[in-house]
């Protein structure tokens, strides 16, 4: 398939006009959305938004690659834009952006499609090339440039593998024949060094980033003479996957990886984790530093390894705190929300019919303390102990948590029992580092189960349990205890919260918080949940009834794209007000506070209890006062909406 099969020239922008990030992002979108090649303009803008937070795709040299993988897009298309005078997309090298490719990948893209996207990302390591595209004029010169460009690379492709047929037929005795070659798969570089190093190139999507940076550490490595082979993680999964030999042989390995890949076949070796960024701009460094072994030891103790002599100082504290939280969160919610929804369910049967009626006994099993539900706080310690230990600390973290449930420290002890895993077994790593070679094998299997587990029961029996069970205990009263304001207060701020950062760390701790008053002291009628609840669904509802009723004060794509924020908002999916609350955060944001904090305090007035987790307006019905909810999320939302429908300014005027 050619590039230009993807890259039409309908969308493409030959004078793009925006000046900013945003505004770029916006305009290569509507492009898209002009040609029919989306469906979905906001959900598409959210995960182009959501990539660019995992690093910029502004990826230096003058070249912007926003890109994302998600159903929202029709057919595969790069829309393909110039900027003459260039604008700040945040690019890793600080320099503006003039030339854009934004590529829209449907979620189950072929393997042709994804073929021919690493093949345009290849494309651009070429800075020559990119000068060539610079001083086209018309989208047909920019079709014939690819086009020669595609079919030049394929003779040369084409030349190589011919090549290599005849050097292996004339050399098929030698076992060394396969140095020189460039093609997927094989050895790149000098066939007389003795220099060798292998890396591994990934990024989330695995349709840009992933094979620019494997094509960038190739010709860095055929110019400085040293032998390469790398591996690329991208959408179509690990391709040319390095072998036990060539890890064996390597001076050096260098992941330049945004996302995790298998890491502890690289045990023992010297192992630079780098972002996939720097294998792009930075290849020459890398492959340096991996030829002098200039690189952390990696060690792998039955999980992910870990890194010997160095760190690399880029995450704070809070951020990995953070990060091992929300591991466990995001592992813990698929038991909160299936068995909280049949518990939920089963309360309506009970309702209905009675407490012995076998429907709701089952519901009642699967769900609650005996099912789903006695699951929950192992899970969220087993998990956070993982993401800080790796595999060792799974088990005693799973255990910690099961004795926070028995011993009524719940939530609060089952967070301490993950934390204080995770770090026990890396003080056991380090205790048993001088031990003889020969029992390596018998750490993983024997020696940090069995510590681990010592160490982490006994500090919860003697310490995290009476301790925890007893706060848990006074918070419940406590809370139980509130008068009417006080509730009401706790209710406004929960609701606000959910609305701070949309899906961000303030979002996750109320949410967090509801959670364990819901799960961990058993207390299932959902009080502090119906706060939360109703917070959450403001934001994409306000932002659908502004973009219906202040229609001047939208563009005409940002007024479709509010429609789709009335489902998102009656699903309780905060997130879909995100493009808007990114491209004006301080109207948007403001607006969406006021009215999620006064959702939430209603709920609170009223005495509203939602004994669900999640489902938004489906699980409304299951809600004591179902109408006084739906009501409470009503007026949030008409708030927040003629705030911002009155506040925010017309499309020409905002600045």
């Amino acid at each position: 398939m050619r590039i230009t099969d993807l890259m039409i020239q309908e969308t493409m922008i030959m004078d793009l006009q925006a000046t900013t990030k945003d505004e770029a992002i916006d305009e290569l979108i509507a492009s898209l959305n002009r040609s029919g090649r989306i469906n979905d303009p906001v959900l598409f803008k959210e995960m182009i938004y959501k990539r660019e937070a995992e690093s910029s795709t502004g990826i230096g040299g003058g070249i912007a690659m926003p890109h994302a993988k998600t159903t929202a897009v029709n057919e595969p298309t790069v829309v393909f834009a110039k900027s003459r005078k260039g604008l700040d997309f945040e690019a890793l090298d600080d320099q503006p952006a003039h030339v854009f490719f934004m590529i829209a990948a449907p979620e189950g893209a072929g393997n042709t499609h994804l073929r021919t996207l690493a093949a345009l990302s290849r494309l651009l390591i070429d800075s020559d090339f990119i000068s060539q595209l610079m001083s086209t004029d018309t989208p047909a010169e920019v079709s014939a440039l690819f086009d020669a460009k595609q079919a030049e690379a394929a003779e040369k492709e084409a030349a190589k593998e011919k090549a290599k047929a005849e050097k292996a037929a004339n050399a098929a005795s030698t076992s060394t024949t396969d140095q020189q070659q460039n093609t997927s798969g094989v050895i790149v570089g000098n066939a007389n060094s003795e220099d060798f190093v292998v890396a591994v190139t990934a990024c989330p999507t695995g349709i840009a980033h992933t094979f620019m940076a494997e094509d960038a550490l190739k010709k860095k490595a055929q110019e400085m003479g040293i032998n390469i082979r790398v591996e690329t993680n991208g959408s179509e999964g690990a391709q040319n996957v390095l072998t036990a030999d060539e890890i064996a042989r390597a001076k050096g390995v260098i992941v330049a990886a945004d996302k995790n890949v298998e890491m502890a076949r690289f045990d023992g070796k010297p192992v630079l984790q780098r972002p996939v960024s720097d294998g792009i701009r930075k290849s020459e460094e890398l492959i340096r530093k991996a030829v002098n072994g200039d690189a952390p030891i990696y060690r792998s103790q039955g999980g992910n390894a870990k890194e010997e002599g160095a760190s690399t100082g880029k995450i704070s504290v809070g951020s990995k705190i953070y990060k091992d939280l929300m591991n466990g969160i995001s592992h813990m919610l698929p038991f909160v929300v299936g068995g909280g929804i049949l518990l939920a369910i089963s309360f309506l049967f009970e309702q209905l019919a009675s407490p012995e009626n076998p429907i709701v006994q089952l519901l009642q099993t699967i769900g609650g303390g005996t099912g789903a539900f006695h699951f929950l706080i192992p899970v969220l310690a087993g998990f956070i102990a993982m993401s800080i230990g790796d595999r060792p600390a799974l088990m005693p973290g799973m255990v910690g948590g099961l004795m926070a449930v028995n011993s009524n420290a719940g939530f609060l002890g089952g967070l301490a029992a993950g934390f204080l895993a995770g770090y026990v077994v890396i003080g056991l790593r380090k205790l048993f580092k001088g031990l003889p070679k020969a029992i390596d094998g018998l750490k993983p299997i024997l020696l940090y189960p069995v510590f681990g587990l010592l160490i982490v029961g006994a500090i919860s029996f003697y310490v995290f349990d009476p301790i925890f069970g007893s706060l848990n205990t006074w918070l419940v009263d406590a809370l139980g205890n509130l008068g009417t304001g006080n509730a009401v207060l706790l209710g406004l701020l929960l609701g606000g919260m959910m609305s701070i950062d949309m899906g961000g760390p303030f979002n996750k701790a109320a949410y967090t918080f509801a959670i364990g008053v819901f799960t961990s002291s058993g207390n299932t009628d959902g009080a502090w949940m119906a706060a939360v609840m109703a917070g959450g669904m403001v934001p994409p509802l306000a932002i659908a009834l502004a973009t219906t009723f202040f229609k001047s004060k939208f563009t005409e794509q940002e007024r479709k794209s509010g429609l789709t924020n009335y489902v998102l908002g009656f699903s309780f999916i905060t997130e879909g007000a995100i493009p808007f609350a990114a491209a004006d955060p301080l109207r948007v944001l403001t607006s969406c506070i006021l009215g999620s904090a006064v959702a939430g305090g209603l709920t609170q007035l009223w005495s509203i209890n939602v004994p669900a987790p999640h489902g938004g307006i489906f699980v409304a019905a299951l809600a004591n006062h179902a109408l006084l909810f739906l009501l409470a999320v009503a007026i949030g939302s008409v708030i927040s909406g003629l705030i911002l429908g009155l506040w925010k300014k017309s499309p020409t005027l905002v600045k």
